[in-house]
């Protein structure tokens, strides 16, 4: 049996076109199939941690990214009662420094439409529009290859065919996402940080994205019950107004910032269980088809970006199809439940009261920006293996 030549992939997100690109790295060709007639992005900002960029500098993008994002100076964590600082986390020069690559904010706009150029200046990349693929013999018989890559996100049809996966279930919270541009910014919010203000039950979340002149906001809460059907809506009076009391108590400034949001988008957040990823033969589930995961570790781009670079470097030069999809699929179980379990440990620190909170507010302020960044060098430090 000959080695991998080919892939079809499902889903042209950041997934599915960062696997396309790093295969073709590796001389194996790969067909990506996407439902929707023209590519567009939703969403706002996103931030690329080290352990992101590396990859995408290996790739040949940084440079192009470099043009559309802000490098920040620190990762601050405040209080949403009073704005004051708690804890600082050097960024900029010292992410490049400390972890050998950069920490950027950027409009997903930016990246998705960079990854789609790359990806159709391959001549080992085909990309396919408004393709719906529902069944593993729809997208074989769309474009035949030895293996497939389902990188259709949370909401994965091909999920199912896939043993032993689970479907995507709640997690309990919502984000709300809305821009504020910067001539209308209050001064609370800091141009030159990724800032995280902590409080009961909810956390909000403000950086800078260069590219349209305004602040990515992002306000997550804890809600019983997800808003009917969908992913992303907007935000109805009964759900805004279940938001406004989620920061009851909080500052002043931080108030007035969500009731004057000018189209606040509610996003019920979803994730993924434990379950498979692959059929250990030729079918496998990478991104968020595979470990959808809430944004309190904000890593769930970088976890698709590092997914893609480990099965292009798992399939280049094998005969052997399903060792190497469960080698990757055992590679990235274990580091994406550290991941998941970082994420967990921040949703609960963030979203603290009462004497948790206190206790959470005293140890911060003793740890050393240093001490903070030492703490993330498992994860911004990670390079993916060979």
């Amino acid at each position: 049996m000959s080695s991998v030549k080919s892939t079809t992939i499902v889903g042209a997100g950041i997934a599915g076109l960062t696997a396309a690109l790093a295969l073709a790295r590796k001389g194996i060709a790969s067909h990506v199939l996407e439902q929707a007639p023209a590519l567009e992005e939703v969403g706002a900002g996103l931030q690329l941690s080290p352990n992101a960029s590396r990859i995408l500098a290996d790739l040949g993008l940084l440079d192009a990214l470099s043009a559309h994002w802000s490098e920040p100076d620190h990762i601050l964590l405040s209080s949403g009662k009073t704005l004051s600082p708690l804890a600082s986390v050097p960024a900029g020069s010292a992410a490049r420094s400390r972890w050998g690559a950069p920490y950027g904010v950027l409009h997903r706009a930016s990246l998705q439409a960079l990854l789609i150029d790359s990806v159709r200046q391959n001549p080992l990349c085909t990309l396919t529009t408004g393709q719906r693929i529902e069944r593993t013999e729809t997208a074989r018989a769309l474009a035949p290859s030895d293996v497939l890559i389902a990188a259709d996100g949370v909401w994965s049809r091909l999920r199912q065919t896939v043993p032993g996966a689970l479907p995507a279930r709640y997690s309990g919270n919502i984000a709300w996402r809305f821009l504020v541009p910067y001539t209308a910014a209050p001064a609370f919010l800091n141009p030159r940080t990724v800032t995280a203000f902590l409080g009961s039950h909810a956390h909000l979340v403000a950086y800078p994205l260069t590219e349209v002149q305004a602040f990515n906001v992002v306000a997550i809460h804890a809600q019983d019950d997800a808003p009917p059907e969908g992913w992303t809506r907007k935000g109805d009076a009964l759900t805004h107004s279940r938001l406004l009391e989620a920061f009851a108590g909080w500052h002043t400034d931080i108030r007035r910032l969500i009731e004057e949001a000018q189209n606040p988008m509610a996003w019920p957040l979803f994730g993924c269980p434990d379950g498979a990823w692959t059929d250990g033969k030729d079918t496998v589930l990478i991104g968020d088809a595979a470990h959808a995961m809430t944004p309190f570790a904000a890593q769930g781009a970088a976890m698709a970006i590092e997914d893609a670079v480990l099965l292009a470097n798992r399939l280049a030069g094998t005969a052997d199809i399903g060792p190497a999809l469960r080698q990757f699929e055992k590679e990235r179980r274990e580091r994406v439940a550290k991941v998941r379990s970082r994420g967990a440990f921040n949703r609960f620190a963030y979203h603290a009261s009462g004497p948790v909170a206190l206790a959470r507010d005293l140890v911060l302020s003793l740890r050393k920006p240093e001490q903070l960044a030492g703490d993330l060098d498992w994860l911004y430090g990670y390079r993916t293996p060979d």
